[in-house]
């Protein structure tokens, strides 16, 4: 192997490991400002199935795609002093266009609910708007100090969910609807990555909500990571915007409005929840390519087998790649597939086809099996869908192993180093939260003892989960 496929080991240097996997399986460069990042086409396809498979989901619930600016008024970030407050450090602002200086300084697009309040103020009138769901797919801009690509960076790419309903139950049900059904199912069935559903504290809380939930997943190195929220905004974007409606008895009444999104940062998640040292390792569900044929040498007749091959699993819906390089050597483009991740190889050798075999191998565990050439596609096909099955069962192991339960503040510390320390909330708390905050800890979510999300934090015999996060 050459010294440009090596990686460092996790264990050595986990963010160098990382870094090291952005570079060398083509996912990101950075870009010309600080903090701006190029997603190659190999991530960006990864965001495609993302995105696919997020925004069905987000149909399903009723949701429709729309499209806002990205340049919002100023005077409309600071109608909301909790949600100007909490944005200001991450604004990004024009004072100037067309050469000359602007009536009006512009905020480029830190999140969407001040402009989107606007218009749903205009579109609604009646109870019989409502539920108003609405749903974006758009870049913006955060100012970040510390970036990282696809973690923390200057500019992403993102959906964000916005909604009005004519009670406050309904936006209750419906936030708690798009965790669960649109985010949870999506990171655990497509990604195979386990999340902990909780809410989160309010010191954690976006701002202007009441309630901010959040699908929290832990990384090869013990950190969690946020990987998607859903906020109950309560009447506060309302009352400012406006976005009120005549109810049933003709009595005006103001809306409940909810937003929710999860971003790029996923594949940060994705990169970090299952790769090893060897690169990436993709569920088959989000694979840009799922199986790649790599032909061992020059040789017509097993180039012929794994063309036809390749044709008869890309019709039944396999995303396939032939790897027909044969004048680049075998175990480079080996180590080049394991970089990217790839969940199943073909090697396909005219000595193996003489025996009326191909060996096949799986990037999850990289167990290789000699298989019947007649029998590879129904191998592959089973293949496919055991990979992802396992990838998720050998995530969640690390999950729970990765949880250690605590008595006490006293404990966290030094349980979170590596670990998401479990501990009773009410040995937290508030003034707590400050402690652990000095540690560079903090609280991910809390949950109720049966694992589900609480409707406030001051539930009795609340659970923390406490931890380092990226």
């Amino acid at each position: 192997m050459s010294d440009q496929n090596v990686l460092t080991s996790q264990k050595v240097d986990f963010p160098r490991w990382y870094q090291d996997v952005l570079n060398k399986a083509q996912l990101s460069e950075n870009g010309p400002v600080r903090g701006t990042m190029v997603i190659r086409p190999y991530a960006y396809a990864i965001w495609e199935r993302m995105q696919a498979e997020v925004d069905v989901r987000i149909k399903a619930t009723g949701a429709e795609n729309a499209y806002f600016p990205l340049f919002i008024p100023m005077s409309y970030i600071n109608r909301e002093a909790e949600h100007v407050e909490g944005f200001s450090p991450e604004l990004a602002v024009v004072t100037h266009a067309g050469g000359n200086e602007l009536a009006e300084p512009l905020a480029v697009r830190p999140t969407s609910e001040t402009v989107i309040g606007e218009y749903m103020s205009k579109w609604i009138q009646s109870y019989r708007d409502l539920p108003l769901l609405l749903n974006q797919w758009a870049n913006v801009v955060r100012w970040e100090l510390r970036p990282r690509a696809f973690l923390r960076t200057t500019e992403f790419l993102w959906q964000e969910g916005h909604t009005a309903h004519a009670t406050e139950e309904d936006a209750r049900d419906y936030a708690v609807c798009i965790l669960h059904d649109v985010y949870r199912d999506f990171m655990q069935t497509v990604l195979s990555i386990p999340v902990i559903v909780g809410r989160k504290t309010r010191r954690e809380r976006f701002a202007g909500a009441i309630n901010s939930m959040t699908c929290e997943a832990v990384m090869g190195d013990g950190k969690a990571l946020q990987m998607g929220t859903s906020h109950e905004l309560g009447q506060n974007f309302s009352n400012v915007f406006d976005i009120s409606f005549v109810d049933v008895a003709g009595e005006k009444q103001f809306a409940w409005t909810d937003s929710w999104g999860v971003s790029t940062r996923m594949i940060g998640g994705l990169i970090m929840a299952h790769g090893d040292d060897n690169g990436l390792r993709l569920p088959p569900a989000v694979a840009p390519v799922q199986v790649v044929i790599v032909l061992v040498k020059s040789d017509l007749t097993a180039l012929s087998w794994a063309s036809e091959f390749a044709a008869r699993i890309a019709e039944a819906g396999v995303r396939v790649k032939l790897d027909d390089r044969v004048e680049t050597p075998f175990g480079r483009r080996v180590v080049d597939w394991e970089l990217k991740g790839v969940p199943v190889r073909v090697e396909v050798g005219p000595r193996d086809l003489d025996a009326g075999t191909v060996t096949i191998v799986r990037r999850d565990t990289r167990e290789k099996a000699s298989i019947s050439s007649e029998s590879a596609q129904a191998h592959v096909m089973d293949l496919l869908r055991e990979v992802q099955t396992d990838m998720f069962v050998a995530a969640s192991d690390a999950l729970k192993s990765r949880v250690v339960d605590v008595p006490g503040l006293n404990e966290v510390a030094e349980a979170a180093q590596e670990s998401i320390a479990r501990v009773a909330w009410t040995s937290v708390g508030e003034e707590g939260e400050n402690v652990l905050a000095a540690r560079s800890l903090s609280v991910r979510c809390l949950q109720r003892p049966d694992g589900s999300t609480p409707e406030s934090d001051d539930e009795p015999d609340l659970i923390a989960y406490v931890a380092r996060a990226y």
